[in-house]
């Protein structure tokens, strides 16, 4: 099976828009919780923006002193930044699961890491010991009147969305059998009001194995469980992100093996053992969401997938536009994150696969050659048609690099807008925030955290979504700075501090 083709024109460039020292200070840990209103600001934050932004992902990179292996190891922090009558308030808060709390009274690593961190000791103290640290550190969703850390191996950790102090693991009112997984990655359906149907929030889990069992949930507003299915795949399933249309859901079961011995043994993380096999086809899982008919697999180019723009249904045929890269983005052996040489390491695209049920073929074509990660669009069109698409991306048109801008991208017309905050500036997920009064699908804002590297603090950029060559609106420079993060959300319900004239 052929893996996906390379675009004509991706070539990598040989000039640099960033340097790996500033990029690499963005790793460092932020063992400090902060609490403050945002005064350093450039521009104006817009009177009619109001709600939070919740942001998760790693805070810290090291363990007592003992160096995490991968990033994405790290104990998950929450920020929050509370947006209202044209002012924001930052706060941020480590979730207190049971590991983190564990560890930090002992001031050393007692779990390994799912990327391969270590306990310290060799591979005798790491040997046989399987178990699993939910660390609460990839999304954060609020939903059902639950601000709710997700790490997609396990329950959810339950937060005050006030304080952000940790509640407790959440079963979702006994939906969820204890460390059953819930991903991070939900998606929510807007729903359709004329006909009636309210928004939900769909996500699955999955029991990985020879074969593979994975599992749908779809809740209502209120949180109550609605719909709930079970269906086994063949193989080991990598699942990280879906996509849904209104009646489907859709899964790339990447062409990855998976050999647990080294594990096991002792001697590596369980996400090391994976390996890619580009003679194998990805295969395209859609599976529908009522649980009616029957699950339909479709074999697709080789590709690696982490995370889905979006999809949606169109004459006959299933059109998803994913990230896609034709390998695996993995280290060498021994090689540690910051040492990335970024030109050896495949980039992301944006790739629109389009099924035709009919045939059963499968159509690959690459949208957006320009390394991207992090889609996003407006909430309305989530399993739609869409017209645009928002992104974090390089700076530079071709070849890989850490993501330094914003992309806005029209399927109608082609173009690409891209702003970027390059040489200093290292971006994160954008968030589309409609505008209360706005119309048009693009009538918005995007929120991103960048970290400025010359200043070796964070910020929150604030742009306007019908067009980024206006550059930002605002710039609320904070105090310190976040490590680079993973998914966010955003809630049109003020969750700051009570605010005094």
């Amino acid at each position: 099976m052929q893996t996906l083709p390379t675009p004509s024109n991706s070539v990598p460039q040989t000039a640099l828009s960033y340097t790996l020292e500033e990029w690499r200070s963005g790793y460092r840990s932020q063992p400090h919780e902060f609490s403050y209103w945002i005064e350093n600001i450039e521009g104006e934050i817009p009177q009619t923006l109001t709600g939070t932004l919740f942001r998760n992902g790693p805070g810290l990179l090291d363990i007592g002193g003992y160096p995490l292996r991968h990033p994405f190891d790290g104990d998950g922090m929450i920020s929050r930044i509370a947006f209202q009558n044209g002012r924001a308030h930052y706060c941020n808060r480590f979730v207190r699961t049971a590991g983190y709390v564990a560890e930090q009274a002992t001031g050393k690593p007692i779990y390994r890491g799912v990327f391969g961190t270590q306990k310290p000791g060799g591979w005798l103290a790491n040997a046989f010991d399987l178990r699993l640290k939910n660390i609460a550190n990839t999304h954060v969703v609020y939903w059902g009147d639950k601000l709710l850390a997700l790490w997609e191996a396990a329950e959810p950790h339950r937060l005050d969305p006030h304080s952000l102090d940790t509640l407790g693991l959440d079963n979702l009112e006994g939906v969820l059998q204890p460390g059953e997984a819930f991903a991070a990655h939900p998606r929510i359906d807007p729903g359709n009001a004329e006909a009636g149907r309210s928004p939900r929030l769909v996500n699955f889990g999955v029991k990985a194995g020879l074969s593979s069992t994975i599992t749908l949930y779809e809740f209502e507003p209120t949180g109550q469980l609605v719909h709930k299915t079970q269906h086994t795949i063949p193989g080991f399933a990598f699942l990280h992100d879906f996509a849904i249309t209104p009646h489907y859901a859709i899964f790339f079961q990447n062409p990855v093996s998976f050999n647990p011995l080294p594990y096991v043994l002792g001697f590596k993380g369980a996400a090391e053992c994976i390996r890619f096999n580009p003679k194998q086809p990805t295969q395209i899982i859609v599976i529908p969401r009522s649980g009616n008919n029957p699950v339909q697999i479709f074999d697709a180019p080789a590709c690696f997938v982490f995370h889905h723009a979006n999809a949606f249904e169109e004459n006959g045929q299933l059109v998803v536009d994913s990230i896609g890269y034709q390998d695996f983005p993995s280290l060498d052996e021994g090689m540690s994150y910051q040492e990335v040489d970024f030109s050896t390491i495949p980039e992301g695209q944006l790739w629109r696969f389009i099924l035709d049920f009919k045939t059963q073929w499968v159509d690959a074509q690459c949208v957006i050659p320009r390394c991207c990660e992090f889609p996003t669009q407006h909430p309305q069109t989530v399993g739609r048609p869409y017209r645009y698409l928002y992104s974090g991306a390089a700076h530079a048109p071709l070849g890989n690099a850490p993501l330094q801008a914003i992309l806005k991208h029209d399927f109608h017309t082609g173009q690409s807008q891209v702003w970027s905050a390059a040489p200093h500036g290292f971006a994160s997920e954008p968030v589309f925030v409609p505008h209360p009064e706005g119309t048009a699908e693009d009538d918005g804002w995007l929120l991103s955290v960048f970290y400025d590297g010359s200043r070796q603090s964070s910020e929150v950029v604030i742009l306007d979504a019908r067009d980024l060559t206006t550059g930002p609106i605002a710039r609320l420079k904070l105090r310190h700075h976040i490590p680079y993060g993973l998914h966010g959300s955003f809630v049109d319900t003020y969750f700051g501090p009570e605010m005094h004239s």
